[in-house]
């Protein structure tokens, strides 16, 4: 072993060489080298802890912002809410955060990082299966637990040996969990020493193994689900309304990579009725939604009919997706006839809540039939009330007390030009404002069963019926069973890696002159294990026990 620079007795050190100035040269990595320094860097545990966290910061834009994937029409009007700050979210991806290329790239890197983390050590774990217990330690007593015991001659002339006494505690061992190899060699004077080495707590590292690997499944079949799956959202209005799935059908269809139109199922869902109940009687609630159903009829091909409900966190599967109950609002159907009386537009018209209490607002749009094209931007108030200014606003957000209001405008639509626009926003830009506003002209104001003239004789409206719709979101996800599959096992493999120990245990016996028995006994825990010291006293309890010893029996000493 060498000294220490500074003790008596080492020797001088040597001076440098006239051109060395002591500087350590060390080699150049290379290309190769660096290789190896980023692979070891990026498939270190710590590496793929940090991902896993920055996976679930870059996570977070996801939930303050709303996706295009998920909800559209909150990214359109976030656009209208938010005109400067939108476009800039928009460059950085954010309305895309899980499919953009900075959280790929996160995701990318984790994956590679638990695979290089996860083959590496399952080898190794396999080595260490088929391998021997290490061989007992010389010093016992420096290990955890140890406790030395001297067991006495039966009868006279009648001792335990040492290989007989390993043996016994080789099966205590072995009844007990542990693998357990004998060692035994010659002592002094013909006095024989054996030893028995015991491990327990492999599968500890089989369930830390088992959560890595399902991290990577998961990885896998969350990236295959976004490739082979799609997302879109309908909306559907009550009293008959149906969906057909069929890509043309949806509102706004978001597929994934590798999606294909064949992959989707054909069925029908009919929105038959919406019901929602809201808190009338607690203090500080009243108003406040308790519930939310969707009554459905619903068809698969070559099916029967089936009756259906869609609740909030309760979708309806059918046809290889899942139905979300994503929103709900009012749709009041309308009805536009020419001056003669000839019906140019009657449906009902999604509206869009602008607050808790349904105040709601929407756009009706008529190219046709009337003598020019004309646009109206409404509001409705499911029950409405008026402010002291003269403002109307809803104070509950039941259909008590209806009432639509219209502003009128006429010109240029912007529907001919072929550019896809959306059904809940007007570009007045190229178009007058004929009623609200500065026109000095009221706006329309129309309660169910209403019927009034439009501005410039064009015709009339009328307010027919109030109608409920449900947003539903239609979600195919191949992967899901698989999904679920992993995030069970990787919970069972982390409660595993958590709860059982991994420990090695000793048991060394030695013939006295005296045909007494000297035991002893230690165990060194992977880790922490808070029960190690009172598992080698059990070991040791149990083993005296049955050589036929007896607590007080002989000399016992505890360190």
């Amino acid at each position: 072993m060498s000294r220490p620079s500074d003790h008596f007795d080492s020797p001088a050190p040597q001076a440098p060489a006239p051109d060395d100035d002591g500087t350590i040269v060390q080699p150049k990595l290379g290309f190769v080298g660096w290789i190896r320094w980023f692979w070891r860097q990026l498939t270190s545990m710590r590496t793929a802890l940090f991902l896993l966290l920055l996976l679930a910061l870059a996570a977070v834009p996801g939930s303050l912002v709303p996706q295009r994937a998920a909800d559209p029409n909150g990214v359109t009007q976030y656009f209208v809410d938010n005109p400067t700050l939108a476009p800039i979210l928009d460059k950085v991806q954010a309305f895309d955060v899980y499919t953009s290329v900075w959280f790929s790239a996160i995701y990318l890197l984790l994956f590679i990082s638990l695979v290089g983390c996860v083959v590496p050590r399952a080898k190794h774990h396999f080595d260490a299966l088929r391998a021997k217990p290490p061989r007992t330690p010389a010093r016992l007593s420096r290990l955890a637990g140890f406790q030395k015991r001297t067991v006495e001659p039966v009868a006279e002339g009648e001792a335990v040996g040492a290989v007989a006494a390993i043996e016994s505690a080789r099966k205590i061992l072995r009844k007990s969990g542990y693998r357990a190899v004998v060692f035994s060699a010659p002592g002094k004077n013909g006095l024989e020493t054996a030893s028995v080495s015991a491990e327990r707590g492999y599968a500890r590292e089989t369930g830390n193994l088992i959560f890595h690997a399902a991290l990577v499944g998961i990885l896998i079949t969350v990236g295959l689900g976004g490739g082979f799956g799609y997302s879109g959202q309908r909306v559907v209005v009550a009293g008959g309304q149906t969906f057909v799935n069929t890509l043309s059908a949806y509102d706004s269809f978001n597929p994934g990579r590798f999606f294909n139109e064949t992959a989707l199922d054909p069925y029908t869902i009919k929105l038959d009725q919406f019901t929602a109940t809201y808190e009338t009687k607690a203090d500080g609630a009243f108003g406040q939604p308790t519930d939310y159903n969707a009554d459905v009829t619903t068809q698969e091909r070559g099916g029967a009919a089936q009756q259906s409900d869609i609740k909030v966190n309760s979708p309806l599967s059918i046809g290889g997706t899942d139905v979300y109950l994503l929103g709900n609002g009012y749709a009041p159907t309308i009805t536009v006839k020419d001056p003669t009386g000839k019906v140019v537009f009657t449906d009902s018209v999604p509206f869009l809540p602008q607050d808790a209490n349904l105040t709601s607002i929407g756009v009706v749009k008529i190219p046709d039939g009337l003598a020019t094209q004309i646009g109206m931007i409404g509001f409705f108030y499911p029950t409405q009330a008026t402010s002291t200014t003269g403002a109307f606003y809803s104070t509950y957000p039941d259909d008590d007390y209806p009432v639509l209001t219209l502003n009128v405008y006429d010109g240029d639509l912007g529907l001919n030009g072929g550019v896809p626009t959306s059904v809940y926003s007007l570009d007045t830009d190229k178009m007058t404002q004929l009623t609200g506003g500065t026109t000095g002209v009221d706006s329309i104001e129309l309660k169910p069963g209403d019927s009034q003239a439009l501005p410039n004789g064009m015709g009339t409206i009328s307010f027919d019926a109030v109608q409920r719709y449900a947003s539903l979101d239609i979600h195919h996800d191949p992967t899901q069973g698989w999904v679920l599959l992993f995030a069970a096992s990787g919970l069972a493999g982390l409660l595993i890696s958590l709860f059982i120990p991994r420990r090695r245990v000793w048991v060394k016996a030695s013939e006295n002159t005296d045909g007494s028995l000297s035991l002893e006994y230690a165990g060194l825990a992977r880790g922490e294990d808070p029960r190690l010291v009172a598992a080698v006293a059990d070991i040791a309890e149990r083993h005296t026990t049955a050589l036929g010893d007896s607590p007080g029996l002989g000399d016992s000493q505890t360190l």
